[in-house]
């Protein structure tokens, strides 16, 4: 389906100022789950939805959650629960986009990994819309910080993900403490046919009261991905053919994909070593590293994310050049997963895979699993041997929203008298104890004098450029 094709946002009963607001960020024509999904959504109707990162289902529940709430009433009208913190992030700072034009609604997350005392005192003050992971959320609630009487609206996003990662007791409770006249919406990337207890059907069943049912498929059209299969002689010569490839694309943003924690990291180490700007995630890392990687490479700090699988999924990385898979993955849904990060909304993207002869056999697999015949070429020749920088570098703040600092209080010292041209920034993250604004690469000397010399709501803070 095309845009010309797609229905508008201004065909459904949405507030005004939910209407303009879409026009500013450029949201004029739905993705086919919005188009399906959004008018049961707005008629209070529950709705499980097959849909995955990259859909537009986050702001077809987030325009849901809004189009309900009143504003007025200061108590939780709304929760979002998700697996990681990461994507509890993404869809809080996604539903505050669409609420810009709507006055004093608060939007609040509730994640592990981050302090408890500040969460406390947020709460204390009041939220409209609660999103957070299952086990913070269930003790908040445990402990009577957190009350959902008034809840009308539940979303479980990555609902697959949340029973894979065990949260099943805690989302159980935390639904037994919610108003059963609620609204509940199901997002899940996959629904097996398995209706045992404790699979999603089953939940689902338990839960929800006559639900439409949508699927939705990849929302990448594949026609603008380039797939490359490259045999490598020998193991040897897996991390040289890597560098070959890098080097011969050199995309601004790409994933490499390895199959294990200790991989990852070795990977990315001797990318480091040989010149280019890497970064590893993987399970290993502490919260505050995971945090300061993620904001690294999404605002184009970094080149290139190693990742294990389990580490990236959920993560909705926009504007992904290239994905490089080190090794065929196990799982061939998997490969098709990785392949989708890119290539998406219509860009063009490439997805590299390094195959040796002993993995033949997977190749094979994965052809009979695509329905193609898939075959392997040599490896391509690299443009430049001189490894790439990435455009933009970071700078670090140590304050943050404890500190009432907000992403406009950075743009206005950057760009304020004698400051730099605003076409210079790139995304500012503002984080509980610190801030992370991102300039050209060729600025950032003249950023952090700025930075340095100027204060912030009336105060100094440390200001440090961030390195890997």
């Amino acid at each position: 389906m095309s845009d010309a094709d797609s229905p508008r946002f201004t065909t459904l009963a949405l507030p005004s100022a939910l209407l303009s607001n879409l026009d500013s960020l450029g949201y004029l024509a739905m993705t086919p789950v919005q188009a399906t999904a959004l008018p049961a959504i707005l008629d209070k109707r529950d709705v499980i939805a097959q849909a995955k990162t990259g859909s537009g289902k986050t702001a077809a529940f987030g325009l849901g959650l809004l189009a309900a709430l009143n504003p007025e009433s200061f108590a939780v009208q709304g929760l979002v629960l998700c697996p990681t913190r990461e994507l509890a992030d993404q869809v809080a700072e996604e539903i505050r986009r669409l609420a810009r034009a709507m006055p004093n609604v608060k939007v609040l997350t509730l994640c592990g990994g981050a302090p408890f005392g500040p969460q406390l005192g947020s709460l204390e003050h009041g939220a409209h819309i609660v999103v957070g992971t299952p086990g913070r959320v269930e003790e908040h609630l445990r402990k009577g910080s957190l009350d959902l009487s008034r809840l009308t609206m539940l979303v479980l996003d990555e609902a697959d993900r949340m029973l894979d990662m065990g949260f099943q007791a805690s989302l159980e409770a935390i639904i037994g403490q919610t108003p059963a006249s609620r609204q509940t919406l199901m997002f899940s990337a996959t629904f097996p046919e398995d209706e045992q207890k404790g699979s999603i059907r089953a939940i689902a069943a338990g839960l929800m009261r006559d639900p439409l049912r949508v699927k939705v498929e990849e929302t990448h059209d594949s026609t603008t991905i380039r797939q490359h299969f490259y045999l490598i002689e020998s193991e040897a010569a897996r991390f040289a053919a890597l560098r070959q490839v890098l080097l011969h694309y050199r995309p601004v943003s790409t994933v490499v994909f390895c199959n294990t924690k200790r991989e990852t990291q070795e990977v990315a180490d001797a990318l480091n070593e040989a010149g280019f700007s890497a970064l590893a995630l993987h399970g290993d890392l502490e919260q505050r590293d995971r945090d300061r990687t993620l904001v690294l490479f999404s605002n184009q700090s970094a080149s290139i994310l190693v990742a294990t699988d389990v580490a990236a999924r959920g993560l909705d990385i926009a504007e992904l050049d290239a994905v490089i898979n080190y090794q065929i993955a196990r799982d061939l849904e998997v490969h098709v997963h990785r392949v989708g990060r890119t290539g998406r909304a219509g860009a063009s993207g490439v997805a590299c895979t390094l195959v040796s002869e002993k993995e033949d056999y997977r190749l094979a697999r994965l052809g009979e699993f695509l329905e193609q015949r898939l075959t392997c070429e040599p490896l391509p020749p690299a443009k430049n041997r001189e490894p790439f920088s990435p455009p933009m570098a970071t700078l670090q703040l140590d304050g943050g929203k404890k500190d009432k600092l907000r992403p406009g209080d950075i743009l206005g010292a950057l760009t304020g008298e004698q400051g730099i041209p605003g076409d210079q920034v790139g995304r500012i993250k503002v984080l509980q104890r610190s801030a992370f604004v991102a300039v050209k690469r060729d600025m950032v000397n003249a950023a952090l004098n700025k930075l340095a010399q100027d204060k912030l709501k009336g105060r100094s803070f440390r200001v440090r450029r961030v390195s890997r």
